[in-house]
């Protein structure tokens, strides 16, 4: 009876040993797939926040002073948008390997009366002030 009794405790010990081992490996694993895909989702939101923005400015560009466009955008962090001349951009900073920028095209000169953008929605404005057409488009936004 002793033997039976041996050997179970003996599985079971064996058990609990390759679950510790799988443990202390996966674990790191993890962590980093969760700070991977933190850094996909930003990055993408950020993305699409640019995007939005340069084809907002270039909606404006087409329809000539005077034109005006208003926008809802997402950030899912706080940023600030900074321009060129020929591109809009921002910097995200990321967990695995430092900032990555991202930029969209525009058509013509923009000026940020407010770069810094909170995290949250946001109605970004888009004008060209009327009949004047070496003024940048304006750029500005609001927490919603």
């Amino acid at each position: 009876m002793e033997n039976k009794g041996q050997i179970s405790a003996e599985y079971l010990l064996t058990v609990v040993i390759i679950l510790i081992i799988l443990a202390t490996v996966s674990i790191p694993l993890v962590g980093r797939s969760v700070n991977d895909t933190m850094d996909i989702s930003q990055s993408a939101d950020v993305e699409n926040t640019v995007n939005s923005i340069a084809n907002a400015v270039n909606l404006v560009y087409a329809n000539g002073p005077g034109a005006k466009r208003t926008i809802s955008v997402y950030m899912p962090i706080t940023l600030s948008l900074t321009t060129d001349g020929s591109n809009i951009q921002m910097s995200v900073p990321l967990n695995t390997n430092g900032p990555k920028i991202i930029a969209a095209k525009i058509n013509h000169v923009v000026s940020i009366s407010s770069p810094s953008f909170q995290k949250g929605w946001h109605n970004v404005t888009v004008t060209w002030p009327v009949n004047d057409t070496t003024t940048p488009i304006n750029i500005e936004h609001t927490l919603q």
